[in-house]
């Protein structure tokens, strides 16, 4: 089965035993978390389709924190030509690696 869920104010779309980096959650590694706004279920041939309204009524997906990390640097750098005037900053996201266990 497969799934669409939201968090982080992004959307992700899930299979069961997959790992994946989403927005950063408070939670331990090792901790089991649920995602209770789940947008879309399916089959894996894509035969039985559920969408919600936004959100399917007793939907939920279970997994487990694997990794609390921070991604690679990424550079911003601001320049006007002709008169000396340059800056430069960097910016590190903050992400949470889970592996999901089950659609239910």
């Amino acid at each position: 089965m497969f799934a669409v869920i939201e968090t982080g104010g992004k959307q992700y779309l899930i299979e069961t035993g997959r790992e994946m980096k989403i927005e950063k959650l408070d939670a331990d590694v090792g901790a089991e978390v649920v995602f209770d706004k789940v947008l879309l279920i399916a089959n894996e041939d894509g035969t039985n389709v559920k969408i919600g309204t936004p959100y399917l009524e007793g939907a939920s997906i279970g997994a487990s924190v694997e990794e609390q990390g921070r991604s690679k640097k990424i550079r911003i750098v601001k320049f006007k030509n002709k008169v000396r005037y340059q800056r430069a900053a960097g910016h590190r996201q903050s992400f949470t690696k889970v592996k999901v266990k089950e659609v239910k």
